[in-house]
């Protein structure tokens, strides 16, 4: 019997891989003679890097910029081997939150309108040092709202008052942005591929745009969202000045409101937006790891409405039915009733860890060894699931 163990974090708690370890311990423990396959997946926010680290790909580190100029050292992940790649291009998967983060932010301290995403262009930068061609940015978590400026910073771009002086960083200060001089951009930019991982579809500015909808959740006040989103106006309008129409464009595409901005910047360089997870399946070889399997386990930390919307569990689960393989989801705790809507996405049964134990925090703190119980329990029932007798709750 083969099963494929491909759950996302519970964040919080446990990574990725941690979550598939402890279900295999469980699994081993019933059924010693299956074929456990562990592909730990992400949606392209926080661990899309492990997920490209557990598929083979090599660990790189640099000193970056944290969001608040604070120099840290922030990871991200190499293909050697350029798998997958047809005309040997070597690949780097980089995560925003690494270097440009809410989970970075000194002593956690929010900074709404000084915060910056240079580290994250810096992250790019140290990619092509390494001779990266293929780059896919994981955008989430991200702690700043400077609409990429940041960023382009960071890869050799000068914005400028009406003075000429440097604008400080962060995204209040693009309201006094009087120029842009893209003349110092990287240069290998223009021989690179650059892959936006992003779900969200917002634009950058607006009711629904990066300000206004993501603002709040970095610390901006009603009225720092005002100022916010009148800077991402302004510097739009001179950076579409200098890049021409396709960065005028861009602005309004989905995904540019994506990481406070930073999905804007990359699109007007070119950048290609694409689901996280389907980013992810793609450098995993998830589909080439389904071949022959006969249950696929996946999860996240907590199963809601933002992950029919299309999360790393969904992606896996319509990747498992479309090879005809049944599909069980694990979770901390299910906020999903609705068994029509489990079956819409692909679940042919799901296992919260508060069917063991009710209290969330215990949960939390103990999930590894409720993982390895979900494991065992899974294991005991899993004919019935394959058989397709196994309710879904």
């Amino acid at each position: 019997m083969k099963i494929v163990l491909a759950p996302d974090k519970f964040k919080g708690s446990l990574t990725a891989a941690e979550v598939a370890e402890a279900l295999a311990e469980g699994l081993r423990e019933v059924l010693p003679e299956a074929d456990l396959v562990l592909v730990p997946v992400a949606d392209g926010g926080e661990g899309t890097v492990s997920a490209a680290l557990g598929a083979g790909f090599t660990p790189r580190r640099a000193a970056v910029a944290g969001p608040t100029g604070r120099t840290l050292t922030a990871e991200f992940a190499v293909s050697e081997a350029a798998e997958g790649q047809p005309d040997g291009t070597r690949r780097a998967v980089i995560e925003m939150a690494a270097a440009s983060g809410l989970d970075v932010l000194p002593d956690g301290e929010l900074d709404a309108l000084g915060a910056t995403s240079l580290g994250t262009g810096q992250l790019i930068r140290a990619a092509l040092d390494a001779g990266c061609r293929d780059i896919v940015l994981g955008v989430g978590g991200s702690a700043c709202t400077d609409g990429g400026a940041g960023m382009l910073t960071g890869l050799g771009a000068r914005f400028t008052d009406d003075a000429g002086r440097d604008l400080p960083l962060g995204g209040s200060a693009l309201a006094r942005i009087a120029a842009a001089d893209l003349s110092g951009l990287d240069a290998r930019l223009g021989r690179a591929r650059l892959t936006l991982a992003a779900d969200v579809d917002n634009p950058l500015l607006g009711a629904r745009g990066a300000a206004a909808v993501f603002g709040p959740q970095k610390g901006a006040s009603p009225s720092d969202v005002s100022e916010l989103d009148g800077a991402l106006a302004r510097f739009a309008a001179v950076l579409g000045e200098a890049m021409g129409p396709a960065a005028v464009a861009a602005k309004d595409l989905p995904g540019a409101g994506a990481a406070g901005g930073v999905g804007y910047a990359a699109l007007a360089l070119g950048a290609t937006r694409r689901r996280g997870i389907d980013v992810v399946v793609e450098f995993t070889r998830l589909r080439e790891k389904l071949a022959g399997a006969d249950l696929v386990v996946t999860g996240e930390g907590s199963l809601d409405a933002q992950s029919l919307a299309g999360k790393a569990p969904v992606g896996v689960a319509a990747e498992a039915v479309a090879h005809g393989i049944p599909v069980v989801a694990v979770c901390g705790r299910s906020q999903l009733t609705d068994p029509t809507d489990l079956q819409r996405a692909g679940f042919r049964a799901v296992r919260a860890l508060t069917d063991i134990e009710e209290d969330v925090e215990t949960c939390i703190r103990q999930a590894a060894r409720l993982l390895r119980q979900v494991g065992i329990d899974l294991a005991a029932s899993i004919v019935d699931i394959g058989n397709g007798k196994e309710p879904v709750r």
